[in-house]
């Protein structure tokens, strides 16, 4: 399965639907307003990440696919700022984001504060579009469906996705013989009638079919009333219960939930969407793209917000399905990928994994004091290592003494260190994001706010360890005294 992944680049597929923009804006609440009964939030972050249609957009790129998205928006600042949010997301081509005067880009705001949110607030207008624009949504999504494989249609119900649009983007589709995805919100069912797959939700199939939903039998019975209707084969999201696949014809097909610790279920169902779509466009039997998706679900609802799986962490978590953690010897030099891979066993096993890094040039007793506070913090210790190139880049031509290999063994022999992982960047923040570590190591010579990456960890409800210092201890000071040069106190 894995090598179906390295097909993803090769692949293009188009986006149409309701493009949004989400905000968050995140604070402490300390106090109640003395103006009315509602707590006052100091922000301290705000982020803009895309929404809708573009969050599946979004999602395809991170995964390394080219993207055709295709949507409207308003001609205002809303509209710029998803446009830029996506171009950090990968390759997504915008011309067809339309932006229509009088309209405003669908924008939602989170406010969050102590990590729970206290209120959304919508800004949309989820009215049909004037005929006109009609004309032009319609001629760039049939444009954006004859250059790519496979079609996802991402309906929000925000006025884009019409009768008209729908019957003949689905009609055009089928005539090129190219598959489509849809995401429903609708209750008539039957006006997506022609697409190959349609991925409700629980809540979404229930109130589309008048049927519960809530056990296998009841499941059933209601996707096949749906099917009725739609004539399409349907993947069922069911939050903690996992999804299930009912085929036109054949027996369904049930995974549990891989998820471990949920932090934000915000945009699962668009990360699903997309891993199903890409799978389906790769040539992936079906029963083996919906295990993909369904382990790229559990890794997004882990992260904060609305957020995208990388093909890096989709392999991994894949690799760690079938891994035991018991492959891995304890303090083994890992690459970033064996690592994320052991920590998702590891997140499997409910063991929180801590991160401290550095150079550690040569070991002495003030590492020692560090990393048994560092390990004594966590269940599973990482160090993280800068290479040798790096070490070079912050402290000179002339270290490191020991090359990372050996620096790399002494540190997987010290009692309390699970692994070791060695980063060549600058600062070990891309080592962060991939391992979403639950705590982060520094020496009490930082302050938190100093500390590269204690904003993820925090997000996510981690924490930051300033370990005590052992004084007089460093490896400048030995390299000093080996060399008869003395450190000025």
């Amino acid at each position: 399965m894995h090598d179906f992944l390295d097909r993803f680049p090769s692949l293009r597929v188009a986006v149409v639907g309701d493009v949004m923009l989400d905000c968050y804006m995140s604070g402490d609440v300390s106090r109640i307003s003395p103006e009315a009964p509602v707590p006052v939030m100091r922000v301290t972050a705000e982020r803009q990440v895309p929404g809708g249609a573009a969050n599946v957009a979004a999602n395809l790129a991170a995964l390394g696919i080219a993207v055709e998205l295709v949507g409207l928006a308003g001609q205002d600042a809303a509209r710029d700022d998803l446009v830029d949010a996506l171009r950090l997301s990968g390759n997504v081509q915008c011309a067809g984001v339309l932006g229509v005067a009088g309209r405003r880009t669908t924008r939602k705001l989170r406010i969050i504060g102590q990590h729970q949110q206290i209120v959304r607030v919508d800004h949309e207008d989820p009215v049909p579009c004037e005929a006109e624009v009609e004309e032009r949504f319609l001629a760039a999504a049939l444009a954006a469906v004859d250059g790519t494989d496979l079609t996802v249609v991402s309906d929000y119900g925000k006025g884009v996705c019409s009768d008209r649009v729908l019957r003949v983007l689905l009609d055009h589709a089928a005539a090129q013989g190219k598959p489509v995805v849809l995401d429903p919100k609708r209750l008539d069912l039957a006006a997506y009638r022609g697409a190959s797959v349609i991925t409700p939700n629980r809540k979404e199939l229930a109130d589309a079919t008048k049927l519960p939903v809530e056990t296998d039998e009841e499941a059933e019975a209601a996707a096949r009333a749906a099917q009725a209707a739609c004539g399409a084969d349907i993947l069922l999201t069911r939050s903690e219960k996992g999804m299930s696949f009912f085929p036109i014809d054949g027996p369904p097909l049930h995974l549990p939930t891989v998820a471990q610790d949920v932090f934000d279920v915000s945009g699962a169902g668009d990360t699903v969407v997309a891993v199903l779509a890409a799978a389906m466009a790769a040539g992936v039997p079906f029963a083996e793209g919906m295990r993909m998706a369904n382990h790229a679900a559990g890794i997004v609802v882990s992260k904060l917000g609305t957020a995208s799986v990388t093909r890096d962490e989709l392999r991994s978590a894949l690799l760690a399905s079938q891994a035991n953690a018991d492959l891995f010897a304890d303090g083994a030099l890992l690459s970033r990928g064996e690592l994320v891979a052991l920590r998702h066993v590891w997140a499997r096993e409910k063991l929180t994994v801590g991160l401290a890094n550095g150079c550690f040039d040569l070991i002495h007793p003030g590492h020692i004091s560090l990393i048994r506070q560092a390990a004594d913090s966590c269940d599973r210790l990482v160090m993280a290592l800068n290479t040798d190139a790096s070490v070079r880049r912050l402290k000179g031509p002339s270290r490191p003494i020991q090359d990372e290999a050996a620096r790399a063994e002494v540190m997987g022999a010290i009692k309390g260190v699970a692994a070791v992982v060695l980063f060549d960047e600058e600062t070990p923040a891309e080592l962060i994001e991939a391992l979403q570590p639950d705590v982060l190591v520094k020496g009490a010579d930082y302050t938190i706010d100093r500390v590269v990456g204690a904003d993820v960890v925090q997000a996510r409800g981690g924490r930051v360890v300033l370990a005590e210092l052992t004084p007089g201890r460093s490896t400048s000071r030995l390299v000093a005294a080996s060399s008869g040069q003395g450190v000025a106190a």
